[in-house]
């Protein structure tokens, strides 16, 4: 499947810590693995759908990200609960 991240997701993950960073790293991938079909979604990343193409996954505690999910897979935001609700408001 093909997939990018937006200019926003590259500047929020950037000032992540490098732990976070981490996680996130690893939450895409399994979610790519999964979407591929080559493993089953971990329940840790608690994937949600919010209305249409739009999806979340967990990164930890604190941290989410936001996709979008069609033909392609785009990362969009990469953030807090707060982050996430404004940024669904404008969708």
């Amino acid at each position: 499947m093909e997939f990018e991240f937006s200019s926003h997701f590259d500047r929020q993950f950037k000032k992540l810590d490098k732990p976070t960073q981490e996680k996130a790293r690893g939450a895409i991938e399994s979610l790519l693995k999964y979407l591929d079909r080559k493993s089953p979604l971990l329940p840790g990343l608690g994937m949600k759908n919010f209305k249409s193409n739009y999806w979340e996954i967990r990164v930890d505690i604190r941290t989410r990200i936001i996709f979008e999910l069609t033909n392609r897979l785009g990362f969009l935001l990469i953030g807090s609960h707060d982050e996430i609700r404004r940024f669904m408001k404008r969708k």
